[in-house]
């Protein structure tokens, strides 16, 4: 199976060769399966113990003491664990991690998780802030709506007030401390060569659609945050147009400050460079999916 024609050449206009290389390469890999700890429900050491008994083999990143990478077993190997069973860990992807560790969420404060579904970085501002946040978080998705529920509630984020609405329509009467924004996207950092039907579900209308979506969900995320906040915008798309492009044009028409990311462990990534300095683009490999992600001020 190849990739789509425009894709590659979407990539060969943005980044040099040996980037696009490696972003190929990346598309070509199998990932390890990856979760963190509940710490709602359980601890490290308890997790370490578990897997220690069931002779499964792990490695551990710099950036979150609560982040696993397993390295031979499968999902199905997972979930046969009571451990995956109660919720006291969440099967995720390494990168979908990162978004609610840069927002760094706040006890007590007014959180707003703008397209929630199925609710990984949701329960994990939970856990982050101890249940002592107010976490609204928006869905507007039927089917995807009961699969946030029911992860809010299997993994005991009891501080979640759930709304089921399309977040581009929020009152502009509602205010908040800090907000993710893990925008609807192409993907284009997630793809697999191998997958069936590529070319016909990754298409330049996708993109197109996106785009429109990320924008209008940016403008209201920013009218919405508190003046002096931040807020995190996040995709999994490594494509200007999805990402540095989006935010560029929000900032000609509002006061916002890129605030550069920056955190214990950013050095074990690996990065692709963005055109917007302080923004954080992931390259696909064995461990990551691409994702880009952005901190955002209001001033």
């Amino acid at each position: 199976m190849s990739l789509p024609n425009f894709l590659v050449e979407y990539l060969k206009k943005q980044y040099s060769d040996e980037n696009v290389e490696k972003i190929l390469k990346g598309y070509t890999e199998k990932r390890k399966v990856t979760f963190r700890v509940n710490t709602l429900k359980s601890d490290v050491s308890k997790i370490e113990k578990i897997l220690k008994e069931n002779n499964i083999k792990y490695e551990k990143v710099k950036w979150s003491e609560e982040a696993f990478i397993l390295n031979d077993a499968k999902e199905e190997d997972i979930k046969k664990l009571d451990i995956y069973k109660n919720g006291e860990i969440y099967l995720q992807s390494l990168s979908s991690m990162l978004p609610p560790i840069i927002l760094n969420p706040k006890e007590g404060a007014d959180l707003l998780d703008m397209a929630a579904a199925p609710g990984g970085k949701t329960t994990q501002m939970a856990a982050l802030t101890n249940n002592k946040a107010h976490i609204t978080a928006c869905e507007m998705n039927n089917i995807r709506i009961e699969k946030l529920k029911y992860n809010v509630e299997k993994q005991g984020a009891s501080c979640v007030y759930i709304m089921q609405k399309d977040s581009r329509q929020i009152d502009d009467f509602f205010s908040f401390d800090q907000i993710l924004l893990d925008a609807p996207c192409s993907g284009s950092g997630t793809l697999n060569i191998n997958s069936e039907n590529l070319e016909k579900y990754f298409t330049e209308k996708l993109i197109e659609k996106s785009v429109k979506s990320q924008y209008t969900l940016l403008k209201k995320a920013i009218k919405i945050l508190k003046k002096g906040q931040e807020m995190v915008y996040s995709t999994c798309s490594i494509l200007f147009q999805e990402n540095e492009e989006i935010i560029s044009r929000v900032m000609k028409e509002t006061n916002l400050e890129i605030i550069p990311i920056t955190f214990q462990g950013i050095e074990e990534l690996p990065t692709l460079p963005t055109s917007i300095k302080g923004c954080l683009c992931v390259c696909p490999n064995e461990l990551y999916e691409g994702f880009f992600i952005a901190k955002i001020k209001k001033l």
